[in-house]
Formats: structure tokens, C-alpha cells, sequence
């Protein structure tokens, strides 16, 4: 159990889980919010992540990133405790359990199976299960294209906030975008701090990240980017709906996070802190729009 929990990887959990408070607090800020989809929708996430790390160390076994030079922490398959085997099960597992939990969740918002929208967000989740695999594993796995970013932008940031979004409001509105992008590009950093940790080992591996094709410095003022972009959408946003200040509570911790990752030789400490910091984000600003 403990080497399962390990492969789980547990501490990206609330990551995954910031765009889709972030949707719920947009929500409850139009008085739209239900725990039903809620619930389902965090479920739904959660099965989603856990099953994306799977792949995740299943595919750079596959694809050879995950050797004895990396610096993060061992993979379970790489090391041998777990099978590649047994963790394909495991993938297939739980990647049919965030479908079935990600059905639930669309009967639950939609009333059924018989909305116009349903089709929409059948294949948006069925896209979700797709990519989750296909980004290490497989023959051509894009995340050694250079793609993750966008992929992670799109998926934690744009489509996780706007589309939980409309589960519960059934309609949209182009302010929604802010948040998302905020969202997208904190997770975004993440990745990044990933992909700087392993860019030697991932250019040996011929995994080409965008860390990888932008060198050390180049990724550093990537990430700043990525910083700057979350705060200032998060800015505009509470501007433009006359919000509260609490959100700037997380500024400090963002910034502490860009300057912590430029000053460390191996910045995986800061990969869970920025991890934390996602979801201390989400919060405040969720309270900064619910207490105006």
C-alpha cells in the first residue's frame, strides 16, 4: 500500500483540485454553487491526477527519462517495486473509475444524459483521459515534445475552472477566462519546477521540455512569467467584479516561490510549495469575491 501511495503522488493532489475550488467559488459568488457537483467533481479529479501519475511513471520508465541520473525523488517502476505490469492495471484502473465518477458528475449537473451540453463534456472528459496517458506514455508521448505547458494550461487552468464552471451555472461569461488563466498558469509553474529539476536528465533521455530548449535561465524567466500572469489576471478579475483584498494575501508567497527556484540548484522543495500556495490562492480569492 505504502509504495502505491507513494506512486499516487499525493502532493499534486491540491493542484489538481485548485481549478476546480476555483469553479466553485465562482460559482458561489453568483449564489449557483452545489455540493452535489462538488463532490462529484473533486472525485472526479482526483481519480483523474491519481491516474496521470500513473502514466506519468509508468511512460518516462517506458521512454527511458526515468533513470539513475535523475535528481527527483525514485519511481516506482523504474525502481522495480511496482511492475510495469501491475502499473498499466493500475492505470486502466483508475482511468475507468474517472470516467464512470466523470458520467456521474454530468448526470448530476445536467439532469440526465439528455442535454444538449452532454456530448461536449463526454468528449472533453474522454480528451482528459487521453491526454493524462499520452503525455509520457505511448509511442509518441507529447510531453517529450515540448507540449506539457500547453497541455497543463489548458487542462488545470482554462478547462478545469470554466467547464466546472458551467456545471454549475450552465452558462458562461468571458471574465471567467481570468481566473482560469490564473489557475493554468500557476500549475503551469509547476511543471515548470519540474521540468528544471530534470532538464539534464530529460535532455539525455531525449525528453525535450520547454526547460529543455530554453536552458537554466531561460526557464527562470519563464517561470516569473508564469507568475506575473497569474497575479495580474487575478488583479483584473477582482477589479472588474469590485472584490474584496484578501487575495493578495498569496502575492507574497508567488513571488517568494520565483525567487526561491532561481536561487536553488535543485528546486524540487518548491514544487510542493508552489503546490500549496495554487491552492492558498484559490482560497483567498474565492473569500475576496464571496465576502465584497
Amino acid at each position: 500500500m505504502k509504495k502505491w501511495i507513494s506512486a499516487a503522488r499525493l502532493r499534486t493532489l491540491p493542484l489538481a483540485l485548485s481549478s476546480i475550488l476555483m469553479g466553485g467559488f465562482l460559482a458561489q459568488s453568483v449564489f449557483m454553487f452545489r455540493w452535489d457537483v462538488f463532490l462529484w467533481a473533486v472525485i472526479t479529479t482526483i481519480l483523474l491526477q491519481v491516474m496521470s501519475n500513473f502514466a506519468n511513471d509508468y511512460g518516462d520508465t517506458q521512454n527511458g527519462a526515468d533513470s539513475s541520473d535523475r535528481i527527483g525523488p525514485a519511481r516506482a517502476v523504474q525502481s522495480g517495486e511496482i511492475s510495469r505490469r501491475q502499473m498499466f492495471i493500475a492505470i486502466c484502473i483508475t482511468g475507468l473509475a474517472a470516467f464512470l465518477s466523470g458520467l456521474w458528475l454530468l448526470y448530476t449537473s445536467f439532469g440526465g444524459f439528455e442535454s444538449k451540453y452532454f456530448k461536449i463534456f463526454l468528449s472533453l472528459g474522454i480528451l482528459a483521459i487521453g491526454a493524462a496517458y499520452t503525455y509520457t506514455a505511448g509511442k509518441r508521448p507529447y510531453g517529450y515534445q515540448g507540449l506539457g505547458d500547453i497541455s497543463v494550461f489548458l487542462f488545470f487552468g482554462l478547462t478545469g475552472v470554466i467547464a466546472s464552471y458551467f456545471l454549475y451555472t450552465l452558462h458562461l461569461e468571458w471574465e471567467i477566462a481570468l481566473p482560469a488563466i490564473s489557475c493554468g498558469a500557476l500549475a503551469t509553474g509547476v511543471l515548470n519546477i519540474n521540468n528544471l529539476r530534470d532538464r539534464t536528465s530529460d535532455e539525455m533521455a531525449g525528453k525535450i521540455t520547454l526547460a529543455v530548449r530554453l536552458g537554466r535561465k531561460g526557464t527562470i524567466y519563464y517561470h516569473f512569467l508564469l507568475l506575473a500572469l497569474a497575479m495580474f489576471c487575478a488583479w483584473l478579475y477582482i477589479d472588474l467584479k469590485n472584490g474584496n483584498w484578501y487575495y493578495l494575501l498569496s502575492f507574497p508567497l508567488i513571488l517568494l516561490n520565483g525567487f526561491q527556484v532561481a536561487k536553488s540548484e535543485n528546486p524540487d522543495p518548491y514544487l510542493k510549495t508552489l503546490s500549496l500556495t495554487s491552492l492558498f490562492f484559490v482560497i483567498v480569492f474565492g473569500l475576496s469575491l464571496i465576502f465584497r
